[in-house]
């Protein structure tokens, strides 16, 4: 961290003029463009499954897909060290530039892509090299932004100048479920599902003029100029920041005190609530995407006010209370979202639980990589139809060599061994088998989809602002506190890394990660550990070790 602190008052000597404030607002602007480029992906991953992994089957097509969109944040570091370098030796602007084109036209690129029905294999390959691209991208976005509004914010007020940047994402986000919900709605679910879905990614190429034009209208930040005419710019930003320990000490500090616990709350409030309203609640997927976006929008001027209150009183308490926060109630507040969101649902658990009894020699991993592996074991039939129809189970083990059984309250339907007949044979017997089981199921009350007019909206929205509000408290400073950590002459790139392996690795994989669990333990809930433990770790690292840095001089 800098030495020199500044005093009480809170006074560098310098004061911001309108074109400074009009310059941080174009730079949030650019990077609010950037995050709708992203996030369209994630917003369609339902439809981008049938579009270009319809090679494979249902559940391992939407694992593939999520996998996709983990991918572009899987990069993120290395675009982190890529453009963090050339932010440290080349300038904040230029370095916008480069990220912001090659963001948008690989999201424009993807809007014209075949899909799988008419190029094959080759769709999907092509779709993960421009997730890969806007990855890179981004990690090189991120901390070129906050770094040039914390360089231009006076002392006393970064929290909440760099607030703005962390509205960015949620902005995008929110701009992107409104441009596909009006597309949705004007073209209709038909249209919009085969070809309606690309006029988003589409016109993302007008809003790259756009930001194009705002980019270069930008100047090069105070600290970084005064840096460079002193003659104190590091000629080897990589080795000055992760090859001495003082200063790779602050990265890991960063990373597992700050970023990762920070990481997983956001994709857990802003992501994950939605998937879990789409796939396991069963909601339509228009009405979770509107639900999502009134959330969003109550929810979003709290990135301010998280972002002045850190100014008062340190990014550290504000940032990790809402991991400990959000850690303790993930739990009730999504069982309170299932009954909210699809009260059928959640009578029919309550009433009639549904316990799988099987040999777990029986049981293999509902996961293919290649798509064509055929789980026709008594268990692998028993779990594939619960996981498909979304239906929460416990595991019960049963004495080996017993077929598979599947309890729904007081009854008991039981499996078949598949593996055990001929191909026609257990075609035959497995839609028998799906046909029973599914008649059970709605018979004690499991309903197929949600029903929209008995969704409770405004409770929905409630929860929903409430996971958001978690993001609010641990996004709102997070710009700040990194930025404090480090030196102006290799600021962009160390804060960069920490910030891009915590959000790109621990909390782009977070989908991703959850819905194996879901899948892989027949509980609904179970994927919620993996933010709880990462936030809870967080919380005890960063309050332990990470130093306060609100009355840092980063000018120094």
């Amino acid at each position: 961290m800098t030495d020199s602190a500044m005093g009480a008052s809170g006074d560098d000597g310098r004061v911001v003029g309108k074109d400074d404030k009009l310059v941080i607002l174009a730079s949030s602007v650019g990077t609010v463009i950037e995050w709708y480029d992203f996030y369209l992906y994630g917003s369609l991953a339902a439809i981008i499954t049938v579009q270009f992994f319809s090679g494979v089957n249902e559940t391992t097509g939407y694992i593939f897909a999520l996998m996709a969109f983990a991918a572009g944040f899987a990069v993120r570091p290395f675009g982190a060290i890529v453009f963090g370098r050339l932010g440290d030796l080349w300038g904040r602007k230029n370095t916008f530039l480069v990220t912001m084109l090659l963001m948008g036209l690989s999201t424009f690129v993807v809007g014209l892509l075949p899909s799988y029905a008419t190029i094959g294999i080759a769709a999907p390959i092509i779709l993960v090299l421009m997730r890969l691209l806007q990855g890179l991208a981004l990690g090189g976005e991120y901390g070129g932004a906050a770094t040039y509004v914390a360089e231009h914010a006076p002392h006393g007020k970064r929290g909440f100048y760099t607030s703005f940047i962390q509205i960015t994402a949620t902005a995008g986000l929110m701009i992107s479920l409104i441009v596909i919900l009006g597309v949705r709605t004007l073209l209709g679910e038909e249209a919009f599902n085969s070809w309606g879905w690309r006029i988003p990614f589409l016109v993302s190429i007008l809003m790259l003029g756009v930001s194009l034009w705002i980019r270069l209208k930008l100047s090069e930040s105070p600290a970084f100029q005064r840096m460079k005419a002193e003659g104190k710019g590091s000629k080897t930003p990589l080795k000055d920041s992760f090859g001495r320990w003082p200063n790779l000490k602050l990265v890991l500090l960063a990373l597992f005190g700050l970023a990762a616990g920070q990481a997983v709350v956001w994709y857990t409030g802003q992501f994950y609530a939605m998937f879990f309203l789409e796939r396991v609640l069963k909601v339509e997927p228009a009405l979770a995407q509107t639900l999502t976006a009134v959330a969003l929008l109550l929810a979003t001027p709290f990135f301010v006010i998280w972002g002045i209150v850190s100014d008062k009183i340190g990014r550290k308490p504000v940032i990790l209370a809402g991991c400990l926060i959000a850690a303790l109630t993930y739990f009730p507040l999504f069982h309170a979202l299932t009954g909210a969101a699809n009260p059928r649902l959640a009578a029919a658990v309550a009433s009639s639980p549904v316990t799988v009894y099987a040999d777990p020699a029986d049981c293999s991993v509902q996961f293919d990589p290649i798509g064509k592996t055929v789980f026709n074991k008594s268990c692998d039939l028993a779990k594939s139809y619960l996981a498909k129809a979304g239906v929460t189970y416990d595991n019960v083990e049963a004495p080996a060599g017993t077929v598979a059984q599947v309890r729904i309250g007081d009854e008991t339907v039981t499996s078949f061994r598949g593996d055990q007949m001929p191909a026609a044979d257990f075609a035959a017997a497995k839609k028998t088998w799906d046909g029973a089981l599914g008649e059970r199921l709605v018979g004690a009350g499991y309903p197929a989809k949600a029903d929209s007019a008995l969704v409770n909206k405004p409770l929905v929205v409630g929860i929903l602002f409430l996971l958001v509000f978690y993001v609010t408290m641990v996004y709102g400073p997070i710009a700040a506190a990194l930025v404090e950590m480090f030196p102006t002459n290799i600021r962009y790139t160390s804060m960069s890394l920490p910030y891009h392996i915590g959000n790109g690795w621990f909390g782009g994989f977070l989908p991703t990660t959850a819905f194996a669990m879901v899948a892989a333990s027949g509980n609904i809930y179970h994927g919620l550990w993996y933010p709880i433990v990462i936030a809870l770790a967080t919380a005890v690292i960063g309050f332990l070790f990470v130093k306060e840095g609100k009355d840092v001089d980063i000018h120094a």
